[in-house]
């Protein structure tokens, strides 16, 4: 059997438990018990402050880091400290390999360290340390990083301590990784929410030049950028304008770049995106803003010609990546095309007159192909709806289809955009999702919520119509069984009220239309007598007050919660109340739809009849 180095000249591979006894089983009872709460953390902030409170119940220590590998550079720093300064915290850098924690990792073993004079590895970070241990954070042969303990006494540490700290450490690697996973589930929830309200506002902007500013603060949203631009090219001449720069926040003017010059001229020209990671070794580079180090430049394009180019530029290296070029790529065509709608709107200005009587017939067609009543007399439901378009045509859209008895589907969506092509595209949509969802004859296991949305979004993506997408809740509501099933593609998540509680049905799913290969998940809800079921657009939950405030989706979730006892058409009424008396005098800025389904207080009598 293999014991600790006491010395502290390294310690050894293995470190056995001892013998059983009660302090033993009641360390391994603490220990079980610590596992599950670390991996119960998801936020990983909290996750790294909540390690050394955690491992106060285990041993004691004087000063406590957490070392985790930098996955762009390959070193370790620190992401927490206890009883550290704070610039050591911020600045101090260890090569894997070097020192005593840089070995640990390297080594992937734990190192115990009696006597810190007797270990030549050992870097004296802080003072009066006199002991310390450091053991790896390994998950499935991985390294992530490592736990670094030290005392202020000798022989601090045991190889009990190291047993331990070995087990703990492996449910702290496991929170980790499930911390970064939940980070980045969300943060990709986010970014396709946040490119949805983003294609959505600048939709809504006509005028040429208020919508280039619009768009340079909303790329912010996605990118901290230090020097952006937009030029527009002026076909005459040949000449690449620059309509919109910004540099710490300021406006600036930039001389026009010929096509086929520079990174944007070459951009424009090519029709594909350019990425310098240092400019001083590419060529092409024009040195227009000093210090500037890294750049990237998205063509927009429009089917298959540029109109211009978004240009991005850094003082630090290698600033931008690839998922930059992929959200400002998303973006760019979305800008594009409203660029090319707000030219289009100057260039028809004469034309007003004829233009608004076309658009009051198309607001009547629009509004005779939305549903005016339920499909056929259902019981144990209660449905009303509301649709408000910003103009006079809207790119929301609802469906209420029966393929069969005591079986509701219901289907909401939005489509990016406003007026003619919005509407139209919506009615588009609308023809596909009651063709996916009867076929020729319904198939349930064809006609699921995520398969439908699956097939949705495929013929939609076929059309190539890539200036436009739609984000839609798909619910499917079988009184029979008592189950609601859904699936959603970008849809502000559905309220839902169930025995005097409010929730949303979260649910993450890609916009139709955008990628070819989206699939789409199913989240199954019981009904019980009561349950209320709100679908809305984003136009109700985004709508601003005078003073910039968001209504929000807590409030909706709130006014479902009061009105849950009233009838589905005074819930619809009170959320458009509650909407529009927060809203006062703002414009209304997008297209406002709700649907509200509520079960019957007495579903199994009611679907019991219908059966008979």
């Amino acid at each position: 059997m293999t014991t600790p180095d006491s010395s502290g000249a390294g310690g050894a591979d293995v470190y056995p438990p001892a013998s059983p006894s009660p302090s033993d089983t009641e360390l391994l009872a603490t220990l079980f018990e610590l596992g599950r709460e670390v991996t119960s953390v998801l936020d990983l902030n909290e996750l790294l402050e909540k390690i050394p409170q955690l491992i106060s119940r285990l041993t004691a220590f004087t000063v406590f880091s957490v070392y985790l590998i930098d996955d762009k550079k390959g070193d370790l720093r620190i992401a927490y400290a206890v009883g550290y300064p704070e610039e050591v915290v911020k600045n101090f850098r260890l090569e894997v390999g070097q020192g005593v924690v840089g070995t640990a990792v390297a080594e992937q073993r734990p190192i115990l360290v009696g006597d810190v004079r007797s270990e030549p590895r050992w870097m004296g970070v802080i003072e009066n340390v006199q002991s310390g241990l450091a053991v790896p954070l390994l998950h499935k042969a991985k390294v992530l990083g490592a736990l670094n303990l030290q005392s202020d006494q000798k022989d601090a540490f045991t190889g009990r301590d190291v047993a331990m700290l070995r087990q703990f450490a492996a449910h702290v690697a496991q929170a980790i990784v499930n911390a970064r996973l939940f980070e980045s589930q969300h943060e990709y929830s986010t970014t396709l929410e946040t490119l949805a309200s983003i294609g959505h506002e600048m939709s809504a902007i006509l005028d040429l030049d208020e919508l280039l500013t619009r768009v340079a603060h909303l790329v912010k949203r996605l990118i901290a950028y230090r020097t952006f631009g937009i030029a527009l090219l002026d076909e005459a001449t040949g000449l690449l304008e620059m309509k919109t720069a910004i540099s710490y926040g300021d406006a600036q003017a930039m001389a026009p770049v010929k096509l086929g010059e520079g990174l944007i001229g070459y951009a424009a020209q090519q029709k594909e995106f350019v990425l310098v990671p240092d400019v001083s070794k590419d060529s092409r580079y024009i040195n227009a803003v000093t210090d500037v180090r890294s750049e990237l430049v998205i063509p927009l394009l429009v089917k298959d010609r540029c109109i211009g180019v978004f240009d991005l530029e850094s003082p630090e290296l290698d600033a931008f990546s690839k998922k930059h070029v992929e959200l400002l790529t998303l973006l760019a065509s979305q800008a594009a095309v409203a660029i090319e709608n707000a030219r289009l709107y100057e260039a028809l200005r004469d034309n007003e007159v004829r233009l608004e009587r076309e658009v009051r017939f198309a607001q009547r067609v629009q509004m005779a192909l939305l549903p005016q009543e339920l499909p056929k007399k259902l019981k144990g439901v209660d449905v009303a709806w509301h649709f408000a378009p910003a103009r006079e045509l809207g790119g929301d859209i609802y469906e209420f289809l029966s393929p069969e008895p005591n079986m509701l589907v219901v289907a909401v969506g939005d489509v990016s955009g406003k007026g003619v092509p919005a509407a139209l595209y919506s009615s588009f949509v609308g023809e596909v999702i009651r063709g996916r969802t009867y076929r020729r004859r319904y198939m349930p296991e064809r006609s699921s919520p995520a398969a439908v949305l699956t097939s949705a979004n495929r013929i939609l993506n076929e059309r190539q119509l890539e200036e436009y997408y739609c984000t839609m809740c798909y619910a499917v509501f079988d009184l029979k069984r008592r189950v609601v099933t859904l699936a959603n593609s970008g849809l502000p998540y559905p309220v839902h009220v169930s025995d005097g509680a409010v929730e949303q049905v979260v649910q993450a799913g890609v916009p139709l239309g955008s990628f070819a290969g989206s699939t789409y998940d199913e989240t199954t809800v019981d009904l019980l007598p009561g349950d209320v079921f709100v679908f809305a657009s984003d136009g109700i939950s985004e709508t601003f007050n005078a003073v910039g405030e968001e209504f929000g989706s807590d409030r909706v979730m709130a006014t479902t919660l009061e009105y849950r006892d009233k009838t589905a058409d005074e819930i619809v009424a009170a959320i458009f109340g509650a909407m529009r008396a927060f809203r006062l005098d703002a414009e209304q800025n997008d297209d406002q739809t709700v649907v509200v389904v509520k079960i019957s207080s007495d579903l199994s009598k009611d679907t019991k009849d219908t059966k008979g």
